[in-house]
Order: C-alpha cells, then structure tokens, then sequence
C-alpha cells in the first residue's frame, strides 16, 4: 500500500504533553519501515487555500492562520473555535496534514490502488467553520471533495473511530455519503441514528456502540454487512476511510474492548468493498488512536489485511453484531 508521510508531520505540539502527540505516528512510521512497508511511499505537500476552501470557508482558514501565528514559538493555546490545542506552527501542520491525504488520493487515481495517509493533527471532528476535538482542517472531507471537484463520482466516507465524526457528516450531500461506528454516548454527542437515511448521493448511517464495549467479533462483521450494503447502495467510485484506532482495548481516550487484531479485518473488508466497485480505490487517513504501540500494531493490521484481503479472525459472524445494530442495519440492502 502507498503510505503518505513526512517527519515534517511530528512538528505539531511538539514537546506538548496531550494525548494527540508526535509519538503516534513517530512510532507507527517506525514499525512500518521496520516492516518493510514504507518502500512505496509519497511525500505530503501543503494543502492549497482553494483545496482547504472546497470545505472550510475563507474565513475559517485565515481564523487559523492568525491564531498560530500570534503565538510565540513556545506557546500554546486553544483554536478560538473549540477544544483544539495549537501552537505556532499549527496552521502549517494542518494544511500538511491536508495536504499529504490529497498526495494519498492522487497516487491512489494514478494507479488505482490504495493509500494510507499517516497525518496529524486528524480531522474528522472539523466542521466545516468550526475546529474541535484535537481537529483543525478535515482532511477526510477534504480530500472526498477534491475527488469530486477533479471530475470523480459518488465517495463513500468510511469512520471507524471511537469517536463520531461530526464534522464529516457535517458535509455529507452532493455525493458524498458517510457510515460510522461510533461510542455513544461519547463525545462529542453527535451521531445519533435518527439522522440516518439511504440515498445514492448522500447516505448517513450512524451505527452507537454502548460505551461499555462490544466484541471484536461483533465489530469487525459490522463492518462487513455494512460495506457490502452500502456500496450495493451508494455505488462509490472512491471509499475515503476515517482510519481512528482509539477503539481498541487500552485505548487512553477511547477503548470500547476490541483486539488490536480487528484492523486486519476492517482493512479486508474495504478491500473488498474497493475492488468490487471503486476499481480499487481506497484512501486510509489516520484520527484516533492515543496508544502509540497500539496505533502502530493497528495500522499494520489494516494494511496487512487490505493487502491480502482477508483478515485474522476468520468469517465474520454476523449473530455477534448486537441487537440494536443488526435493526440500524436492515435498513441496508443486504
């Protein structure tokens, strides 16, 4: 798989003791290059304004700018906006982080294949004219739009983190649909099934898990039943995954009791859903995950198992979703 990635991306709260840290993807960029996974990699660049701009209005971005930039170089503070810690060079970051998922999704449409972007600060708590939860630009929207801008049909937004991604949904229309696994209730409070509804160019399914947890076995058959009816559905030219691996036991953040190795199973299930109907054509951006080590197992086991299409916990039962799911998801073609 093509992995997006730079150290340049490690600059962002740096020396800052927060869960949202430069280890995350110092330590899984150093797996994976342990692995031999890095090989087949491309640089980030920085997001341009009018890239930024298909989601987030002008105002908003030069918000940002001027924040990070009245800050000295050894200062932090939050966005203005929400709960979003930032320094000095965090407008920077961000549009790099933007900038190395829309390099992911450029090498993805070159060679139709799949792309991890291993980015910080994530996204997919951005609203369009709002950051918050460790979140400034979204960069899963962003690069979701720039497919359609560029002449690229229906994208299915796919968002396995622990955490709801508002922001993301908060764009969901014109084409773009979005699906998500999420803690409820748990911040931000958002996600709630109430707004879900199947239509080819703007689906929302919202799927809460109770914060108390659920099996790996449950949350990995999921995400089988609900790719293969959504894209029945939807029929996406591209899938761009919400990759937050804040679910997995110990999480620090998160953590709804699911083995690290579920992330074998979620990257073959996308495999799947990509090659029977995107050409296979998936872009992986990196959110959640606050356990370094866990992060890193995690997004070798979604490589691993987009790769070999197939995961390590054998044929996904679908009596193991519980009850109140399998309802949200007859709703879905099977």
């Amino acid at each position: 798989m093509i992995v997006a990635y730079d150290d340049a991306l490690l600059a962002h709260l740096g020396g800052v003791r927060h869960p949202e840290r430069p280890d995350r993807v110092r330590v899984a960029a150093a797996a994976l290059a342990a692995a031999g996974m890095l090989a087949d990699r491309v640089a980030p660049r920085f997001a341009t304004i009018d890239e930024i701009a298909r989601v987030h209005p002008q105002t908003y971005i030069e918000r940002v700018r001027r924040e990070c930039a009245a800050l000295e170089s050894d200062e932090v503070s939050d966005l203005s906006t929400g709960d979003t810690t930032i320094d000095a060079g965090s407008y920077d970051s961000a549009r790099l982080a933007s900038g190395a998922t829309l390099a992911a999704l450029e090498a993805t449409l070159a060679r139709n294949t799949a792309s991890f972007a291993l980015v910080r600060p994530p996204g997919h708590h951005a609203e369009p004219a709002r950051g918050m939860g460790f979140c400034v630009f979204n960069n899963a929207a962003i690069a979701a739009r720039a497919f359609l801008a560029n002449g690229g049909g229906r994208v299915l937004l796919v968002d396995f983190d622990y955490h709801h991604g508002n922001g993301t949904e908060a764009v969901v229309g014109s084409g773009l649909s979005y699906a998500s696994t999420h803690a409820s209730p748990a911040y931000p409070g958002t996600g709630d099934p109430s707004a879900n509804r199947i239509t080819p160019g703007g689906t929302v399914l919202d799927l809460p898990i109770a914060v108390s947890g659920i099996s790996t076995e449950g949350f990995a058959a999921i995400w089988w039943r609900a790719l293969a009816g959504l894209c029945e559905a939807i029929r996406p030219e591209l899938i761009v995954v919400s990759a937050g691996y804040d679910y997995a036991a110990g999480d620090p953040v998160g953590d709804l009791g699911v083995d690290v190795r579920v992330a074998s199973e979620l990257g073959a299930a996308i495999r799947a859903a990509a090659d029977a109907y995107c050409n296979g054509r998936a872009v992986f951006v990196l959110e959640g995950g606050y356990d370094p080590q866990t992060l890193a197992a995690s997004v070798i086991g979604t490589i691993r198992g987009y790769e070999a299409g197939g995961g390590t916990l054998g044929t996904a039962d679908l009596r193991a979703i519980p009850a109140h799911t399998r309802t949200l998801l007859e709703a879905v073609p099977a």
